[in-house]
């Protein structure tokens, strides 16, 4: 591997900016990996303290010819940030992390695109407010910036919908420095729908700057409880339904052999330190440590028979409001033939939603690789059956190279499914996982050298598995440079898509190649 020298005019001009400038040969290095891949050879590394110095940058490296590429929290895993051809300058937005205003009386907060999902909360969490959708499970480094960029879903998504909904306006960096103001800030959309342009494009069009996002109360009651189900028709027509009746906050599950997996890497003494802390914050040490019993008491067994699980949170202003909607969704689930088992998982992930990402490895030190889809609720089914099709064909050939998977699913507000078969094989780590993941639980791990064989069958069951989806016509988060969105575009929408693109970066130099452009 080479990594491409900065040219001393270009880096004069970087460095002129203010903004920190990386051009050695381990931060090259260690820029060009998202958690799947590597890209090209990148010139430099850009780390902006503020908007002014992002768009004096980005001016500098396009007036240079480089093309310029946008990393928020650096969790992509589909190609977002990775340059396709060497050379490009990269635009590191960590140090984009202030949060500008809460504005109470509007109900939105005001941010960098920097700032993590974790931040805002930690932020907003003693105001007793929030984001609808307020951040996804790797929120701990995942930016706000990088979820208007890639969208996404986990907190608040079963009630809320996904990231971008929550969005009213934006302050985007143009390919020409120039810095773009879109949306009123207090409602969207305000005429044709501008800031909507510039989410989920993958910072194909431009580099977030600021985010505005519309604020709710924090809930006063929680509710939990999980379900076991025998086969996937049952379990995904239930989860379909809890979505339709509006009923969760969030509701996820796992196939049998995810739920292996949590068997296997969860620590119960973890679990139950997690769960009295979040009991003990909400004023109760006596349930705190009765629940924390109960977790160790209740181990890992309860999830050995569930072939399907899933899980529900509910919330509500009152406690019996909470928890009637778990009791909803226990007769949806027993109408379904399910069965209820013990709520840990649930009140686990709640008690630390932002947890360490030690889990984008396997438990054996393999490799990890998901691929989603959202879909309909009318296709889920079909579209999770051509999953299991696909990986039976192919069972032999992973057994030889150790290779297997585990699915999860999840609702999405007012859309539909999400479904994401993950893979696992053997294979050498990168360094972005190896800064991603403690070092203590990294320790724990054995390290697994190059499997070139097992990566190429990695690489094609992510594109046979990209294609399952593009057949039932599914949509998708971090579109990066893995999914096939301008293949589902209709001709005209193409052609619109390509002209917005052409105005706003006619030297194609923004993030080339993200979103098929």
């Amino acid at each position: 591997m080479t990594t491409t020298l900065l040219e001393k005019p270009l880096a004069d001009q970087l460095t002129q900016t203010g903004a920190e400038v990386l051009s050695g040969a381990d931060d090259l290095e260690f820029y060009a990996h998202d958690i799947y891949s590597r890209g090209a050879d990148l010139s430099a590394v850009v780390r902006p303290a503020d908007k002014h110095q992002l768009a004096a940058a980005i001016k500098a490296a396009t007036d240079a010819g480089h093309a310029v590429v946008p990393r928020g929290g650096g969790m992509s895993y589909t190609g977002g940030y990775t340059a396709g051809t060497p050379g490009a300058v990269l635009f590191d937005l960590a140090g984009m992390d202030q949060i500008i205003e809460v504005n109470e009386t509007d109900m939105t907060v005001t941010v960098e695109a920097g700032c993590t999902w974790a931040k805002l909360r930690e932020n907003l969490e003693p105001l007793g407010l929030r984001t609808p959708m307020w951040g996804t499970l790797s929120g701990l480094k995942a930016s706000i910036g990088g979820g208007m960029s890639q969208n996404g879903i986990f907190w608040g998504t079963g009630r809320y919908g996904t990231a971008v909904q929550g969005c009213l306006a934006l302050e985007v960096a143009l390919a020409d420095g120039s810095l773009l103001s879109v949306g009123k800030g207090f409602t969207r959309p305000y005429g044709p729908d501008l800031v909507g342009v510039f989410l989920s494009d993958t910072g194909a069009l431009g580099i977030k700057a600021t985010v505005t996002l519309r604020l709710i109360r924090e809930a006063d009651a929680h509710g939990y409880a999980s379900f076991a189900f025998d086969d996937h028709a049952s379990w995904l027509t239930a989860a379909s339904e809890i979505e339709r009746r509006g009923i969760a906050t969030e509701c996820f599950g796992f196939d049998p052999f995810l739920n292996a997996i949590r068997m296997k890497r969860d620590s119960l003494a973890g679990d139950a330190k997690q769960l009295v802390g979040m009991m003990k914050k909400q004023g109760s040490v006596l349930k705190a440590l009765k629940e924390g019993v109960k977790v160790v008491a209740a181990g890992r067994d309860f999830l050995k028979d569930a072939n399907f699980s899933l899980h529900v949170l509910a919330e509500g202003r009152i406690q019996a409001a909470a928890d009637a909607d778990v009791a909803i969704a226990r007769e949806i689930v027993t109408a379904n033939g399910g069965r209820e088992i013990e709520n840990t998982i649930p009140k686990i992930i709640r008690a630390n939603p932002f947890g360490p990402l030690n889990s984008i490895l396997g438990p054996d030190g393999e490799r990890w690789a998901p691929v989603h889809g959202l879909v309909s609720h009318s296709k889920a089914n079909a579209c999770f059956q051509a999953f299991l099709d696909l990986f039976a064909r192919h069972q032999d050939e992973m057994n030889a190279h150790g290779m297997h998977y585990g699915a999860l699913v999840a609702n999405v507000g007012n859309s539909g499914m999400i479904i994401e078969p993950c893979l696992y094989w053997p294979d050498a780590r990168n360094p972005l996982i190896e800064d991603t993941i403690e070092d203590a639980h990294l320790g724990k791990l054995p390290v697994l050298a190059a499997n070139s064989d097992a990566w190429a069958l990695c690489q094609k069951m992510r594109k046979a598995i990209a294609d399952v989806f593009f057949e039932h016509d599914a949509a998708h988060f971090q579109i990066g440079r893995t999914y096939r969105y301008r293949d589902s575009l209709a001709p005209a929408a193409d052609d619109l898509l390509v002209t917005i693109k052409r105005h706003l970066d006619p030297r194609g130099l923004m993030n080339p190649g993200s979103l098929g452009l």
